[in-house]
């Protein structure tokens, strides 16, 4: 057949790929045989309307890692369109592109162990909604089930549970994983998971250790550019073992025989990944296509969560030390008036208010003032370990302690007192409350309070040089 003549009839980006079979049932070479004016002119001219390609030369009959890095996806959508015979299509963002592709591919004839198909794109800048949400039936509803048990989440981390059970059972998975990436901690945490009762693979509790945080590094590199990760033949577990060995080890050691992994992103950032291990690879199509989607959507909620968390954060922490805030302290305290007596049990209440705030402001100005707060809020959160510290307004911090007794809150106060001394100019007044069932919040505050300024009192009579 005379495929240049046959391209050359086709108006958009359009090219003739060959896909290489062996006698084991594996594909060998996959090249670009040729191409038509528009796909030609697009490697050879730059054109920032156009992704750029790694050689601005096209050669008939290349290799198609000439022109951009392997993609196991699209090494897939050749094998099963030339070989298979089967139409393709999808609408993709490969990472390696700041750009989205809407792909065609359709189905040839076949010489020998060398079988061809036509590769179509359309290229543009932004996301089209419309190519986005024009999928078959049955995946449109299994993303819209996702999207309204998102969108009507009042308990997010039972919601992403559900969710998470959804995809391992379209999947027809063995596990189903949310991880969740801090590249600031660089740190990662399992958000749910979901296996069924026949899963011989480890749960990610006995998975996530020191180090595992290092091997989600390397899989933006392993995905090589494209948006997903699949492996599910041979082809897909050579590539792996080539292009990262110590990740392919560990996938075998715990008898993972199938896996798709998707990046779960929101504007530019990687938020974590989504994976399903040992799934139903006769539906790999399909369970590509839902999780393109549905990872759109699932990352956009996990960002709004975390922004949410993000105001909470700073809504409720004081910023000049690092402690909770006033309003966090009087939410609080609201809170305990309206709880039952079970909280009130055990509870200790302490005042500590720094001695010579204004001195030091009057006399070395407002920053050796904020500092000398900042250096009594470090002392309070190394001796009051695991309790409530608040910044109660200007030098003053007032501390929860739960399920506590009385020694133990004088223990913390006598060790205060004797660590300010390893702290420059910092000294506290400190009183507390406790009783084994406090009845009455406000008498407890007031008590403790009342005690912080008698210690106040008995500090500025030792020390009459330093009163305010």
């Amino acid at each position: 057949m005379d495929y240049q003549s046959f391209v050359d009839k086709i108006d958009i980006m359009t090219c003739i790929i060959s896909v290489e079979t062996k006698e084991d049932g594996t594909y060998g070479e996959i090249r670009i045989v040729t191409g038509n004016p528009a796909y030609i002119k697009s490697i050879e001219h730059a054109n920032p309307d156009a992704p750029q390609m790694l050689t601005s030369k096209f050669v008939p009959n290349s290799l198609y890692q000439n022109y951009f890095t392997t993609d196991m996806n699209f090494e897939d959508f050749c094998f099963r369109c030339a070989v298979l015979k089967q139409p393709m299509h999808t609408y993709v963002h490969p990472d390696r592109y700041d750009f989205w592709f809407n792909l065609y591919m359709i189905p040839l004839g076949s010489e020998g162990n060398l079988h061809y198909c036509t590769y179509s794109q359309v290229v543009s800048k932004y996301a089209d909604s419309e190519q986005m949400s024009n999928t078959s039936a049955s995946t449109a509803s299994e993303v819209l089930n996702t999207c309204i048990k998102l969108r009507g989440a009042t308990n997010f981390q039972h919601t992403m549970d559900e969710v998470i059970s959804d995809i391992r059972k379209l999947c027809d998975a063995q596990s189903c994983v949310i991880l969740l990436t801090d590249d600031e901690n660089k740190t990662c945490s399992a958000l749910c998971e979901s296996r069924n009762e026949y899963s011989m693979l480890p749960s990610m509790t006995g998975v996530l250790r020191e180090g595992f945080y290092d091997l989600t590094l390397s899989w933006k590199d392993t995905i090589g550019g494209s948006n997903c990760l699949i492996a599910k033949n041979r082809n897909d577990w050579e590539y792996i073992r080539a292009k990262n060995p110590k990740w392919y080890e560990s996938l075998m050691k715990n008898h993972v025989e199938s896996i798709v992994l998707f990046p779960l992103r929101s504007s530019d950032e990687t938020l974590g990944y989504i994976w399903a291990c040992n799934f139903d690879v006769e539906n790999t199509v399909k369970i590509k296509e839902t999780l393109e989607l549905t990872t759109f959507f699932v990352g956009s909620e996990i960002a709004n969560q975390r922004l949410v968390k993000r105001l909470q954060f700073l809504s409720s922490i004081d910023m000049l030390t690092g402690v909770l805030n006033r309003n966090e302290m009087n939410n609080r305290i609201d809170g305990l008036r309206k709880s039952g007596s079970d909280e009130l049990k055990g509870l200790g209440i302490v005042f500590a208010d720094l001695n010579g705030l204004k001195r030091v402001n009057d006399n070395q100005g407002h920053a050796a003032g904020d500092l000398l707060i900042k250096n009594g809020a470090n002392l309070l959160q190394n001796v009051f370990v695991g309790d409530e510290i608040y910044r109660a307004g200007g030098d003053e911090f007032m501390i929860l302690l739960s399920y506590t007794t009385e020694d133990k809150i004088v223990e913390k106060i006598n060790k205060a007192k004797k660590l300010s001394r390893h702290y420059d100019n910092v000294s506290f007044a400190m009183g507390y409350c406790y009783q084994n069932d406090l009845g009455d919040i406000t008498q407890a505050l007031r008590m403790a309070d009342e005690r912080m300024y008698d210690d106040k009192a008995k500090y500025y009579r030792d020390h009459p040089e330093l009163k305010r």
